[in-house]
């Protein structure tokens, strides 16, 4: 019987120490903060890259060294005969893309999933790959499956400041100029392959959670209406450094949303982080695989 490794990167958000308690393997993303590499979850924990992003640290993202991705697989496929591999979603990266394109040179033991997700709604793509593994299904059977799967998602984020998307070249200077003038809480949305504007003209926190709400209730009406007729939808929140007014958040959605099994409180990958800055609230629904 084949031995296969379930495989993803850090932006799932899953640590290094919370991987081999889980069985998974997660390559830690790397960051370019002041022209210098740092490594998430080996050499640059939560709380230092908050720290370089409030000292307006120049921090970026980076794609993996191909080197050092190629010498993280061999060494998964000493010990196992081939691999889900799950990174972050394409369309905000070209590390998808490359490792496909390596892969190529595997015999067919790497299966690259371009499964358009990021952050929550990847975490959740890692577990259900490993629900599928231990149904029985083979490793092409579960690239299958997620990338079939791969839009039932939808996370919105609202943000307190347009500080870090003016810096990330998301909107004009000018725009964020009126922004913090009328002080703005734009509510951006990751649905699929991109991170897009959702509501820009909300201004306190209260109208930014309710535009997300909306969200939700209008993807449940029509998106997601199916899914959770057959109970394989789910609700999560996240925070960039915001854990206690998430944990608030999500008390409130479990309230609105009682029939929707809540799953999540965990902080945003970093590589979301990056482009949104701290004090983030994000809620999401998001697909959860089960066996028919």
């Amino acid at each position: 019987m084949k031995r296969t490794a379930i495989v993803t990167d850090s932006n799932s958000g899953i640590t290094q120490s919370q991987g081999k308690e889980w069985g998974i393997f997660v390559l830690p993303m790397p960051f370019l903060i002041n022209g210098e590499q740092y490594y998430e979850d080996i050499n640059l924990t939560q709380v230092q890259f908050y720290e370089k992003l409030r000292s307006d640290a120049e921090v970026s993202t980076s794609q993996p060294v191909v080197g050092e991705l190629l010498a993280f697989w061999d060494k998964i496929l000493q010990e196992y005969d081939d691999m889900v591999y799950i990174p972050m979603s394409s369309g905000l990266s070209e590390s998808c893309n490359t490792a496909k394109m390596l892969a190529q040179d595997y015999n067919g033991r790497i299966h690259v999933v371009d499964n358009q997700r990021i952050s929550i709604s990847l975490k959740q793509s890692v577990f259900d790959a490993q629900a599928m593994l231990k149904a029985g299904m083979s490793a092409e059977e579960i690239k299958a499956e997620l990338e079939r799967t791969k839009f039932d998602s939808s996370i919105y984020i609202s943000l307190p400041t347009l500080k870090y998307l003016k810096k990330g070249g998301r909107i004009t200077p000018a725009a964020a100029a009126v922004g913090s003038l009328l002080h703005l809480r734009p509510v951006l949305q990751i649905q699929g392959e991109r991170l897009d504007k959702f509501r820009m003209n909300t201004v306190t926190m209260k109208a930014a959670k309710a535009a997300m709400i909306d969200g939700l209730r209008n993807d449940l009406k029509t998106r997601f209406a199916a899914l959770a007729e057959n109970g394989e939808l789910s609700i999560a929140v996240a925070h960039t450094e915001n854990f206690e007014k998430a944990k608030e958040f999500g008390k409130e959605l479990q309230g609105i949303f009682p029939e929707i099994p809540f799953t999540a409180c965990d902080p945003l990958s970093l590589s979301v982080a990056c482009h949104i800055g701290p004090g983030a609230l994000a809620c999401a629904f998001i697909r959860v695989w089960k066996e028919k």
